[in-house]
């Protein structure tokens, strides 16, 4: 069945303008080029509902400027009058965050700040840098309240600064493997889900001019966000049926950090998202366990990406992904902070003998990842006091109940380890026993690649290579199933196993773009020193939201290589932490769930600060009981179980097609040219705002500085061979001076009240090296000028070391009068050269010499090229070129086979 030319949709509505009149809010949106806008009109003269009316129409440039100049004409108090207009702008913004209201009237919440954080394919993802609320109805008609101020100042205390991302053309509640398997649905599918929006949403059409465009064409697709990881969702629910979906902006929260890996010069973007379940989110003591709907607390979906930067097309471009996920121990329990304790007694809140709460976790996770779902315990085992043991007992009898239902090819698959007793111990290294769990986990589940395996793989296989699981497609791989790992915390042991899965997966995706020639990748190279940063500040980000601090106990600290030093900052972090969760965690609840609309105030309700506690907010069968009961054997979702082991998310069914708008454009509208979209080749711009993002981190901070290594990314190094490691050793102003220059785009540092400590686990294992340079350390301010010029002559390489020679600073006199002869010489030859070349020309001599140029270039030299003429073989490899930059492949002929396959034969066997 013929796949289809299909493309992501980008929103038209980047840029917002909010004008105001005493009546209304008009909120004018346009694209990126400002070629097609939308207006929404929004009634300002209402108390308490919220009115808003979005006339679907597409308007030009011209058309919006006379709208609003008749708006202004008409709103103002005298005719002819230009001293006060009638329509003042308010506030520029680049997307709407949603709509709320507490106890008066609604307000807007607008993105007024953005920093571009990571591009996957052309798509820009960004940051959420500002935000301003604005409160619609006018002073006149507003109706005061004497509580609304503090549910104002709770709702704020979600810092949307801090860790939001959005896009305008990628969604970011799905998987890459999702995102790209519904590009390529098949052609006949695509036609009837186009001709069924049509029918039953008209507004999306309306004043397109599909039927100008002819049979020819390319289909745009947008999904439907995956609601469990917007956090915006309930915040634009009210307007959601009545705006065009251009309005609709999906909002995250977690980690994205991207990283360049250049592999000899050839770019390769490693991106690490994170997605911060918002149902049953909260706080660290606060929220244990799941809730009545299997949402557990702290869930969190990773996912590495890597892409071949040469090349920005979905179509043409290679790109891998694999997702694992972080979360609590599915069961009803709860810790006691009452007591204030470091450690609070674990308690099973509620028994669970069918398995309930476990069997509505992993049906979630059967239908979003597919089999086998693959649990990574992690709790202690052996202990004085039964404390994490309570939780891997019960656990444990709930997969095993669970699994006497389900095929065995598709069970729910076990690993209990205790990590904390293997890091006491001298005589076991806790890194080596995790790389075996990590490639038994990925051979079982695969990865997701969007191209089919390279021919040098076929010829040469690789025993590994082999033995990957997953689902083989003609267009590449699919990753089935998923790695959950969880500890108490899901924070330090949980990090630091990740990243062991991630570092093996991260092997094979890079051997299946075909960069490396083995899929295995050895510590103290500069790919994993450069992967393991970013996992640290993801770790970082996740441990502050949940727990209120950094992590503890990090890669290094289980390698057993960092210092002495770090122990009396753990101590102090500790502290930080214990305050933290004792004193601001239940204020950090409230505001989460005001944000989320867990908590909705309304008139004769008790306050949010009034609650005893919020427990029956998150489990709804508490305030009403459920109409229909779920089989305690047939567990899982009706049709599950046929697709395994592929995810139901990703069947072509028509319960799945009918949450995507599928709609038909010409190759060249702006909706769908990603290219256009991202270079902006019609228009003047900036080199800044064309390439506004800069990495996290790059290979160049930590390839060594010295000609002559190996700047192979992959080969092992000594920690004093590395560009990082080298300056670890200095001081503080020194990495100040390094940050500025490389470092430029790191995450601000968090101030000293959120930094704090996690004391999750309780080895005496080794901390990390305090004087490593982190983008997560704080600036220090450098005052004396001496010192500066000193430490700039040390960090800066000598000409000897950056080139192999030296080059004096100042030319003597002497060596500027004797090039300054040389120039004028060179000038009189020249005149002398082009008088010959006439007079050789008029009179052709008989037994000179004609030199005949090497070059292509007829006229070579300082003064004059002309360039050569191009042959049409030389053309058509060009245009070649160009056409599989645009993702038109030309087929391969018998006589290419022979010569790569003769190629290969000379070169390995």
């Amino acid at each position: 069945m013929p796949t289809a030319a299909a493309a992501p949709i980008i929103r038209c509505v980047q840029k917002l303008v909010l004008y105001e009149t005493r009546a209304r809010y008009f909120l004018v949106g346009s694209n990126h080029a400002e070629t097609k806008y939308r207006v929404l009109k929004i009634d300002r003269t209402e108390p308490t509902d919220l009115v808003i009316i979005d006339d679907k129409h597409v308007y030009t440039q011209q058309e919006v400027r006379e709208l609003l100049g008749r708006l202004d004409l008409g709103n103002r108090t005298k005719i002819g009058q230009k001293g006060s207009s009638g329509l003042s702008r308010a506030v520029s913004a680049f997307g709407v965050v949603g709509f709320v209201r507490f106890l008066e009237g609604y307000y807007i919440v607008l993105i007024t700040k953005r920093r571009k954080m990571a591009d996957i394919g052309g798509h820009a993802i960004y940051k959420i840098e500002d935000t301003n609320m604005i409160y619609i109805p006018n002073d006149t008609v507003r109706i005061t309240h004497p509580d609304e101020a503090r549910y104002l100042r709770i709702f704020q205390n979600v810092d949307l600064s801090s860790n939001f991302y959005f896009s305008y053309s990628y969604d970011l509640s799905h998987s890459l493997q999702y995102n790209l398997t519904i590009l390529r649905m098949p052609l006949e599918i695509l036609k009837t889900e186009t001709i069924q929006t049509r029918q039953e949403s008209f507004d999306i059409f309306e004043d397109e001019g599909l039927t100008a465009q002819g049979g020819s064409g390319v289909f745009g697709i947008c999904s439907e966000p995956y609601k469990k990881y917007v956090w915006n969702g309930q915040l634009l629910d009210i307007v959601k049926n009545t705006v065009h979906h251009d309005w609709l902006l999906y909002v995250i929260h977690g980690f994205c950090g991207q990283s360049k890996l250049l592999i000899y010069g050839r770019p390769v973007h490693v991106t690490l998202i994170a997605r911060r379940s918002s149902k049953f989110a909260g706080t660290r003591f606060l929220k244990r366990g799941a809730n009545s709907e299997g949402d557990v607390a702290n869930e969190v979906e990773t996912e590495q990406i890597l892409c071949d930067a040469s090349v920005m097309s979905f179509s043409a471009g290679s790109y891998s992904s694999y997702v694992q996920v972080r979360g609590s121990v599915p069961l009803y329990w709860s810790q006691d902070i009452s007591t204030m304790m470091p450690k609070p007694p674990i308690t099973l809140d509620q028994a669970d003998p069918f398995a309930h709460i476990a069997a509505l976790h992993f049906d979630q996770m059967l239908q979003r990842f597919g089999s086998p779902i693959i649990i990574l315990n992690l709790v202690k085992e052996r202990e004085k006091r039964k404390h994490e043991r309570i939780l891997s007992e019960e656990l444990v009898g709930a997969v095993t109940y669970l699994n006497q239902f389900l095929p065995p090819e598709h069970a729910i698959v076990y690993i209990p380890w205790d990590m904390a007793k293997y890091t006491k111990s001298k005589l076991c290294n806790v890194l080596d026993r995790l790389n075996v769990i990590a490639e038994s986990v990925v051979k079982k589940t695969g990865f997701f690649v969007n191209r089919p395996d390279s021919y040098c793989s076929i010829l040469r296989p690789d025993e590994k290579w082999n033995e990957l699981g997953g689902f083989v497609v003609p267009t590449g791989r699919l990753q089935t199933g998923v790695l959950r790992t969880n500890c108490v915390d899901c924070l330090d042991r949980t990090n630091t196993a990740q990243f062991m899965v991630g570092k093996c997966a991260l092997a094979y995706q890079l051997y299946s773009l075909g960069l490396i020639d083995k899929p295995n990748l050895q510590f103290d190279t500069d790919a994993v020193r450069l992967f393991e940063e970013l996992y640290e500040d993801h770790g970082d980000t996740l441990s502050l939201q949940y727990g209120g601090s950094q992590l503890v106990h990090r890669v290094k600290t289980y390698r057993k290589i960092a210092p002495w030093t770090q122990h009396s900052k753990d101590i102090m972090q500790t502290l930080s932490r214990y305050y933290s969760n004792a004193f601001s965690d239940a204020d950090r609840q409230d505001s989460i769930n005001l944000f989320l609309g867990v908590f909705q105030p309304a008139e004769g309700k008790p306050h949010l600060w009034e609650l005893p506690t919020d427990f029956y907010l998150h489990h709804k069968n508490t305030m009403s009981l459920s109409q229909t009961r779920r089989s305690y054997t047939y567990w899982w979702t009706r049709g599950v179980l046929n697709h395994l082991p592929l995810p139901y998310d990703e069947v072509t069914c028509t319960e799945n097609r009918r949450k995507l708008i599928v709609k038909k454009f010409h190759k060249y509208e702006e909706e769908i040219d990603i290219h256009n979209e991202f270079f902006r080749p019609y228009e003047l711009s900036s080199f800044d705002d064309t390439f506004c993002l800069a990495m996290t981190n790059s290979i160049r901070d930590f390839m060594p500085k010295n000609v002559g290594i190996d700047p192979s990314p992959f080969t092992v190094r000594k920690p004093d061979e590395t560009g990082k490691s080298v300056v670890g050793n200095k001081s503080n102003r020194e990495e100040t001076v390094l940050q500025r220059k490389t470092a430029a785009s790191a995450p601000p540092p968090p101030s000293e009240e959120a930094v704090s400590s996690s004391s999750e686990d309780d080895s005496g294992t080794d901390k990390e090296d305090e004087g490593a340079v982190s983008q997560r350390s704080t600036p220090v301010k450098m005052t004396d000028t001496g010192d500066n010029i000193k430490i700039t002559e040390n960090i800066v390489q000598s000409m000897k070391d950056m080139y192999g020679i030296n080059l004096s600073d100042v030319p003597s006199e002497d060596d500027l009068t004797i090039y300054t002869r040389f120039v004028q010489l060179g000038q009189n030859q020249h005149k002398q050269d082009k008088n010959n070349q006439q007079l050789c020309s008029k009179h052709r001599l008989d037994g000179v010499i004609n030199l005949i140029h090497i070059s292509s270039f007829s006229q070579d030299n300082i003064y004059e090229v002309q360039p050569p003429k191009v042959d049409k073989k030389s053309i058509d490899i060009f245009h070649a070129h160009i056409q599989a930059g645009r993702g038109t492949m030309q087929p391969l002929v018998k006589e290419d086979i022979l010569m790569y396959r003769e190629y290969i034969r000379n070169r390995y066997m």
